[in-house]
């Protein structure tokens, strides 16, 4: 693959080779966008149980916004074995993979392509699986976006719950019920049925349910927050981790759970909040999510002071993008300026491992004078 790079804001467009990979648990489809470059990572995607690659980042990726990333650093989309459009059955005796599985069959995906490094991108069960995946080979994760991502295992009354919603409902909606909140069910009647038509149509209703069955027999991600004074050796992310939640998404409370488990020092939780209803931010909300991706790898030195002033160039909207930690308080908050945001991000970066300085809000319509309330962690 060629691309040839370049700074200005003509069309962009990189090449793309689409594969089907094998692995140790099963073949998964994987499109590869972009040309790999030396000390630089690979934006590595995974996408949501009922979604694939197209309607899960499909608008993220495709965003005007989104250009400044993608001429930087190169993208891997990595969809579960049979979740691809016009899937064929999976064949009776294959034992679809569980969700720690198909973490581990992401090292056969990164063989494949020569990947040495990559940033995260999940949604809800694809956030678990890359979670797990940097938990295990924290030398091959530079960075994570997790997008409504659930850090516990199916508690009884859950079980309970679905299991009655199976008998009740069609997999379309129990799959949509796992993506949207009640509210949102009830009066985004257009976006509804856009990914009721999706699932029903363009997806394998036998390989959804599989994945669906995995995830839900997902175990704890068993992360520890490190206490100050405390075992060093604790179970934790240790790469700089992005945490995105819509404002009324059913996945705040879990994303919020999970927030309160990771270690404060790298990880930023941000609430995407304009007094609507988001149950998929990267779908509904995307320049936003854009805005904070941008800001998170610039703080890792993987963007140019350049590429953010086209972004606030661009940014009219005077909705916001708010961070809370799991208690829902700061113990020590001040006001800084990106750039002042942004320079601390990148003292601290030695080598490939890097800590990003937590927002606690950033205004969009005046996101180039302040981003206030960052986190400051008590070690």
């Amino acid at each position: 693959m060629v691309l040839q790079e370049t700074e200005c804001d003509s069309v962009f467009e990189p090449q793309i080779n689409e594969e089907h990979v094998e692995t140790q648990y099963g073949t998964v489809h994987c499109i590869m966008t972009g040309t790999l470059k030396a000390n630089r990572p690979v934006i590595l995607t995974f996408h949501d149980v009922g979604l694939n690659n197209k309607s899960c980042f499909e608008t993220l990726f495709n965003h005007e916004d989104m250009q400044e990333i993608v001429r930087h650093l190169p993208v891997c989309h990595v969809e579960a074995p049979g979740q691809h459009e016009r899937a064929k059955t999976l064949p009776a005796v294959y034992t679809y993979p569980s969700i720690d599985q198909l973490s581990e069959a992401l090292l056969d995906v990164l063989e494949h392509f020569g990947l040495h490094s990559v940033i995260g991108l999940g949604v809800g069960a694809g956030a678990s699986i890359l979670a797990r995946f940097a938990l295990n080979h924290p030398d091959l994760v530079d960075g994570l976006v997790l997008i409504n991502i659930n850090a516990n295992a199916e508690g009884l009354m859950d079980t309970v719950a679905n299991k009655i919603t199976e008998w009740t409902h069609t997999l379309p909606d129990t799959v949509i019920t796992h993506l949207f909140g009640k509210q949102e069910i009830e009066t985004n009647h257009d976006l509804i049925a856009k990914y009721r038509h999706h699932i029903t149509a363009t997806m394998n209703q036998s390989n959804v349910s599989q994945f669906f069955r995995s995830y839900k027999n997902r175990s704890n991600l068993e992360v520890e927050r490190p206490v100050p004074g405390g075992n060093i050796n604790v179970r934790t992310l240790k790469c700089s981790t992005l945490l995105v939640v819509g404002d009324n998404s059913p996945a705040v409370e879990a994303v919020v759970d999970c927030n309160s488990k990771l270690n404060p020092t790298n990880t930023t939780l941000l609430k995407v909040t304009d007094g609507r209803l988001w149950g998929l931010p990267q779908v509904d909300q995307p320049a936003k999510v854009i805005e904070a991706l941008k800001y998170f790898i610039q703080g890792m030195g993987y963007l140019s002071s350049a590429s953010m002033t086209r972004l606030r160039s661009r940014t009219t909207s005077s909705s916001s993008i708010s961070s809370f930690d799991g208690s829902r308080s700061r113990a020590h908050t001040n006001e800084l300026h990106p750039g002042q945001a942004r320079s601390q991000a990148t003292e601290k970066k030695r080598g490939p491992s890097v800590s990003d300085v937590p927002m606690e809000s950033v205004s969009n319509s005046n996101i180039d004078q302040s981003i206030s309330k960052p986190t400051e962690v008590a070690c």
